[in-house]
């Protein structure tokens, strides 16, 4: 490994997506040399394909190594957005939306969430009130619902384009097409990757290739890591103000764009890596959609698309130093959150890269033998 407090650090990301290029970014800000493979397209596997709220859709559900980065990562989204749209000149189109989430309908496990949330809620500073879904919803049937104000999201699609381009802009080579075959090894350490076509050097490696991690010969020991789960969406094309905030309900949820877009999702399914859509999953969430807003219906049916997430036990992702590789770095895992966890992940790979304090305690997402 290269002194880290040199300029002249060669560093090699494995994916493009927005784990990989928010990693990239930032250690190219530090004066690494990055470059940044991907088997396909930049940014257009689950980045692209994703929702993008900015939480854990029910954070008092999730565990603590979960919450702890998500809302680090949050704190930084602001100023990471900023930073993005000034370096590419791509709105990533943030925005602030609300999510009102609906109770489930057994009154008794209705009661129980909502103690749940309010804790929640209380413990981590988070703005709550209790509202009727008629307010939101005006055709559906009328309960009264938790209201979370402060619920962000950004578009997806526009986020990976501006990271892309702030990418570029700060000096990261980006190589499209170049599915890494396996780590090129000596002694335990890492000396590069060899792709299909190619053989690339560095001082670091750092594996972010989502819900392929694992796929890599020399790395199969992730598979009960790091493994892919399908998720199918549907885009309604709707004029704008049909909806006004996100709506969860059961796991599923309603999105609002800007432009009247409205995304409608998601599916779990344990497929490995098909990516094939369904005229079941079509019909589940159409008739969800339609259960909450009646307008949505075919006609304003745009588009059906699916993604693989990076499925991680209880949603924890992988950060850190390799277990047994030396000078392999995880930045993996993150299932459903990675456009959520992408700027405080990618800050905590880099302090621990450079043998800094970590910003958070590292110690939850670190591979174990």
């Amino acid at each position: 490994m290269s002194d880290p407090n040199t300029n002249d650090m060669k560093v090699l990301i494995v994916g493009a997506g927005a784990i990989g290029l928010s990693s990239a970014l930032e250690l190219a800000s530090r004066g690494a040399d990055v470059t940044v493979l991907d088997q396909g397209r930049a940014s257009h596997e689950s980045t692209w394909a994703g929702g993008g709220i900015l939480s854990p859709l029910l954070p008092w559900h999730y565990g603590a190594a979960v919450n702890a980065l998500s809302e680090y990562s949050r704190g930084l989204f602001f100023e990471w957005c900023a930073r993005l749209q000034a370096l590419s000149g791509h709105d990533p189109e943030l925005i602030k939306s609300g999510m009102l989430v609906l109770p489930p309908a057994d009154e008794a496990e209705a009661e129980k969430s909502e103690a749940e949330a309010a804790t929640w809620c209380e413990a981590h500073g988070w703005s709550y009130a209790r509202r009727s879904s008629r307010d939101f919803l005006p055709c559906a049937p009328q309960v009264d619902a938790l209201w979370l104000p402060g619920v962000f999201q950004a578009r997806n699609p526009r986020l990976g384009r501006a990271l892309l381009g702030a990418a570029k802009a700060a000096g990261v080579k980006i190589v499209e097409h170049a599915r890494v075959k396996n780590l090129v090894t000596l002694g335990g350490h890492v000396n590069g990757v060899q792709t299909e076509h190619a053989r690339y050097a560095a001082d670091i490696v750092v594996l972010a290739a989502g819900a392929w991690s694992a796929s890599i010969a020399g790395l199969e020991v992730l598979q009960k890591n790091v493994f892919p789960v399908r998720g199918q969406m549907l885009l309604f094309k709707a004029e704008p103000g049909l909806l006004s905030s996100i709506v969860l309900h059961n796991g599923r949820y309603l999105i609002p764009r800007v432009d009247g877009h409205i995304l409608a999702g998601s599916t779990l399914e344990d497929v490995g890596f098909d990516k094939e859509t369904t005229a079941e999953a079509k019909i589940q969430i159409m008739e969800f959609a339609m259960g909450l807003l009646p307008g949505l219906d075919e006609l304003l049916l745009a588009q059906q698309w699916s993604g693989l997430r990076p499925g991680s036990p209880d949603n924890v992702p992988l950060i850190g130093p390799h277990a047994d590789l030396d000078n392999l770095f995880l930045n993996t895992g993150h299932f459903r959150y990675g456009v959520t966890m992408a700027p405080g992940s990618a800050k905590l790979l880099a302090s621990l890269i450079f043998g800094e304090t970590t910003p958070i305690d590292a110690s939850p997402y670190r591979m174990q033998h």
